[in-house]
């Protein structure tokens, strides 16, 4: 494993990884940008081509290529290191387990569930029978895309995936813990999914965490869900997962748009249609967590859900949760009757790439949708007050919210003063935070502890920081050694060993502290020197103020030798402390 990660960071520069994701522009000899990570207007967000490392000073996060990718991806490391592999072209190679197992590599619980749901995938699409087939061409589903997506057929028994998973060695505690099983009513398990087309869930890596299953079958429970998904599990979270996006982020990033439907056909047939775009939706509303995800590589959004009332209603609440983010949102106007699939296969791709044309911001599709059915203009003033408003509090643009303000006086045929005051009046809700992080990093310990800032000890992580960032360097700014060794005199031995114990973390904040504040500096070895004497002074004046004390308590108890010494001493550091009082 470790030959494998220097492979990948060997072929790969942070550079190449990061600029991937954002835009990023030279600062001195790194590179910052806006971080992707939380919501800013002044980038704070650094790389280092050299030491291979990012942080971004407004979130306090930062790392190497793994750890970004896993921030950035909402990944475990093993996802990040699959998702590198495949760009860097390196073959991964895991370690074997040392003493016994002849060989075999070792798995965590996480492996063991990941590898459960791949052959159970396997198991579904070698299953797909030739009616799965034809009812997939009735809707418009070609088998190149039934095979690339992966879709596969759960029979009508009850064990059927349960046996086959026995006998690749799986428990059935794996199986109800990987959702592919759930508990019987007679007792015992059986198979989650039965007489259902099977559409396998990736994560962003493209490993399958669960599963969406439709219903299909001439032996199929007409009381059955339409759709079945698999349950939350520690891989599959559906509030955080988007069906396709592992297939999409590509195409995503380079359109700078993603377009969200809300079915696994419907994504299908947009794919087919050359709209690779496109993400669903997988048995939940669309939540923040998905628009964090989609705005980490794009701020454009078109929402295509289906054309009936519940459809629009759910546009609208995906709409919230995209502008609450931050997103761009716009809604695609689909004909009355006809969702996404249905509109591709009964008029044409044309018709779809039309619709995605001509989607309309979210204000604008609210106020035609609502003037197009209010009975009177009083009930369309009312509609756009309960209902246009919460969204227009939503957009974080001012430029934009002041536009709408003015498309909205227009149609009401009011002053745009109204409208401003009745959108004051609005209660205030608790937008999303766009910092928030569905990854590995969100939910296992806190962030790295605060540098000190003021007073003697920020100063001398300030002096320190300069140390580290002139040490990486073949040719320094600075003569190191005997900055090194003016840093050890103005603080003192242990406070200079307990910067150097501080974690790496820390010391590679400090590194690009250092480079923000004296990158473009042309006077750094006067500003250290500076810095130096500072720290020097405020150490010899604790050292007058202890000597002094000791002074009074000698002369209080009449000893005339010991006050002699520190007589002495106190000349001594008073004298020092004048002389760098002129320097300083």
């Amino acid at each position: 494993m470790s030959d494998t990660v220097q492979q990948i960071k060997d072929r790969l520069s942070i550079v190449d990884v990061v600029s991937q994701y954002v835009k990023l522009e030279r600062s001195g000899t790194s590179l910052r940008a806006r971080c992707p990570f939380h919501a800013e207007r002044t980038p704070s967000f650094f790389v280092s081509p050299e030491r291979g490392t990012y942080h971004c000073f407004g979130c306090n996060v930062g790392g190497d290529i793994f750890s970004f990718v896993q921030e950035i991806e909402g990944l475990d490391f093993k996802g990040a290191l699959k998702v590198l592999a495949e760009k860097a072209g390196v073959k991964i190679v895991y370690e074997r387990s040392r003493g016994g197992g002849a060989g075999k590599e070792e798995k965590d619980e996480r492996d063991r569930l990941f590898e459960l749901l791949e052959t159970a995938t396997i198991f579904y699409s070698s299953r797909l029978n030739d009616a799965a087939k034809q009812y997939l061409k009735e809707r418009g589903i070609s088998g190149a895309s039934a095979k690339e997506f992966r879709l596969g057929l759960a029979g009508e028994g009850w064990n059927d995936l349960i046996d086959y998973l026995k006998g690749k060695k799986f428990s059935e505690k794996e199986m109800l813990e990987a959702g592919a099983a759930r508990h019987s009513d007679r007792g015992g398990v059986s198979d989650k999914f039965r007489n259902r087309i099977m559409f396998p869930i990736a994560d962003s890596a493209g490993r399958v965490v669960g599963f969406s299953g439709r219903i299909f079958g001439e032996n199929a429970s007409p009381e059955a869900p339409k759709y079945l998904n698999s349950p939350e599990t520690p891989l599959f979270h559906k509030s955080r997962i988007l069906y396709g996006f592992d297939r999409a982020k590509l195409a995503i990033r380079k359109h700078n748009c993603a377009v969200l439907v809300e079915g696994q056909l419907d994504l299908l047939a947009s794919h087919q249609a050359g709209w690779g775009n496109t993400v669903a939706v997988s048995g939940t509303a669309f939540t923040p967590e998905h628009a964090t995800l989609i705005k980490r590589i794009t701020d454009n959004l078109v929402i295509a859900l289906d054309a009936d009332e519940a459809g629009i209603k759910a546009a609208g609440r995906a709409a919230r949760a995209a502008l609450q983010i931050g997103l761009n949102v716009k809604v695609a106007r689909l004909p009355s009757g006809l969702d996404p699939a249905d509109l591709i296969l009964k008029e044409g791709k044309d018709a779809w790439s039309k619709a995605m044309r001509e989607a309309k911001d979210i204000i604008t599709f609210l106020l035609d949708v609502l003037q197009e059915h209010a009975k009177s203009p009083d009930n369309f003033r009312r509609s756009v007050e309960g209902i246009v408003l919460p969204y227009l509090a939503d957009v974080s643009s001012p430029i934009a919210r002041e536009q709408y303000v003015r498309e909205i006086a227009k149609r009401l045929g009011v002053s745009e003063h109204s409208v401003s005051e009745a959108l004051a009046k609005l209660p205030k809700t608790p937008l999303a935070d766009p910092s928030s992080r569905t990854g590995p990093h969100s939910s296992t310990g806190t962030p790295p502890p605060a540098l000190a800032k003021d007073g003697s000890l920020g100063r001398a992580q300030h002096a320190f920081s300069i140390l580290l960032w002139q040490k990486q360097f073949p040719k320094p700014q600075l003569d190191t050694e005997a900055y090194e060794l003016e840093l050890r005199e103005s603080i003192g031995e242990d406070a200079l060993n307990k910067l150097k114990a501080l974690p790496e973390s820390d010391q590679e904040k400090l590194r690009f502290g250092a480079e923000r504040l004296y990158g473009k500096s042309g006077s750094l070895k006067a500003e250290a020197k500076s810095l130096i004497d500072v720290l020097l002074k405020e150490r010899l004046s604790r050292e007058l103020a202890d000597a002094a004390t000791a002074l009074k308590k000698a002369e209080e108890r009449g000893d005339e030798k010991e006050v002699g010494v520190y007589m002495s001493v106190c000349n001594m550091l008073t004298t020092r402390i004048a002389e760098l009082a002129r320097k300083v």
